[in-house]
């Protein structure tokens, strides 16, 4: 386990330098986007508001607590980080039509996505550290340089522009070649659980009427 720390916008040869399970460290601007968001530019055809690709090429799938100061001003105190797996369609067009390089979120995404999309526009997938961070990342929020559509789709759902310093620690869970870090900690400690269950009668492996199988009851 490394750590890494990176500027935005994400350049190739900084994410070469990825391996799973390294930690990253992030300064510069990135963006929140989550279904709503996804929707108006990838569904509907709206045009992102400002240049993604040589801006801000970092898409968060997040929850942010924010406030309106006095003076207008947002302030983002806390942001906790949401599943990602839910967007996993909208990827390929997001990463091929608009240049992000990495998504941060929680939970990781499916592993053909990362072979099949990930792998294929050279990106990564950051994944925030535990559930009680929300306010240690919010931190890291130097300052909300801009949010769009928040009338329209609300505070959680609309698009936020953020600048960060040092923003982590977040883990990489897919790097360049679409391998994750989730898929191959759980085939070790799936096959470690294996032989612990060999030596249960089978009766404690089953939830009645859901599933018969050992590979079904080991998440």
């Amino acid at each position: 386990m490394k750590e890494k720390r990176l500027s935005i916008p994400l350049k190739n040869e900084d994410l070469k330098l990825l391996q799973i399970g390294d930690i990253v460290y992030l300064d510069g601007l990135i963006f929140t986007g989550r279904i709503r968001v996804y929707e108006k530019i990838l569904d509907k055809g709206q045009k992102p508001p400002i240049d993604l690709e040589k801006m801000c090429n970092v898409n968060f799938h997040c929850s942010p607590a924010v406030r309106q100061e006095s003076s207008g001003e947002f302030r983002m105190a806390s942001v906790t980080g949401t599943a990602s797996f839910r967007f996993a369609k909208y990827i390929p067009k997001l990463m091929r039509e608009f240049g992000v390089k990495a998504i941060i979120g929680k939970g990781g995404m499916q592993e053909d996505v990362y072979k099949n999309v990930f792998k294929k526009y050279g990106a990564v997938y950051l994944s925030t550290v535990g559930y009680g961070l929300g306010a240690k990342y919010g931190q890291c929020i130097t300052e909300v340089a801009d949010v769009f559509w928040q009338e329209e789709l609300g505070l959680a759902q609309a698009m936020w522009i953020i600048r960060v310093k040092r923003f982590g620690p977040l883990l990489v869970e897919c790097d360049l070649e679409g391998n994750s870090l989730q898929e191959k900690m759980r085939k070790q400690v799936d096959k470690k659980f294996s032989r612990i269950y060999d030596n249960y009668p089978s009766l404690t492996l089953k939830r009645v009427g859901e599933v018969q199988s050992i590979r079904d009851e080991i998440i």
